[in-house]
């Protein structure tokens, strides 16, 4: 839980093209992307106080709480993820560890970045994979969108 920081001026416009969108309609605009995505949204709360996401509620893995704050991260006009969201899971089931971020720069690409935080290029599946269905393919990536950079498994 925490404050993520994204990029204001990168990622998908999803607040329409009005000169002034209220703070509830980007809200439930969020909602809307988060949906599309396939990630189930009755368990989760969303307001938006200017360029701030604050997300509460329970999602039932890490993955997927990660997942959700890159997609609400990734939109035009968002500079914040106030992370508020509880993981709710039964007692015997293994949590996953927590998950890293990064922030994609210019000049970047998949199996660069795998090199620097792996050591080996060859593990960018690791990390498209990670971000399904955001990314839809390996080369489609921008400077400014944040990316899930799970561990390697054992």
């Amino acid at each position: 839980m925490g404050l993520i920081s994204f990029f204001k001026n990168a990622g998908e416009k999803v607040f329409g093209k009005k000169e002034e969108v209220k703070e509830q309609e980007k809200a439930d605009a969020i909602v809307q992307h988060i949906k599309r995505y396939g990630i189930p949204t009755e368990k989760l709360g969303v307001s938006v106080d200017d360029e701030k996401v604050t997300i509460t509620g329970t999602v039932e893995s890490v993955m997927e709480k990660n997942k959700i704050i890159v997609i609400a991260g990734n939109v035009a006009g968002i500079g914040e993820v106030d992370d508020q969201i509880v993981v709710d899971v039964p007692e015997p089931v293994v949590v996953e560890p927590e998950k890293q971020f990064y922030t994609v720069k210019s000049g970047d690409y998949l199996s660069k970045i795998s090199k620097q935080v792996y050591g080996d290029a060859m593990k960018y599946n690791v990390i498209f994979e990670a971000n399904k269905p955001m990314l839809k393919h390996p080369d489609k990536i921008y400077p400014g969108q944040v990316l899930i950079i799970p561990p390697l498994e054992g």
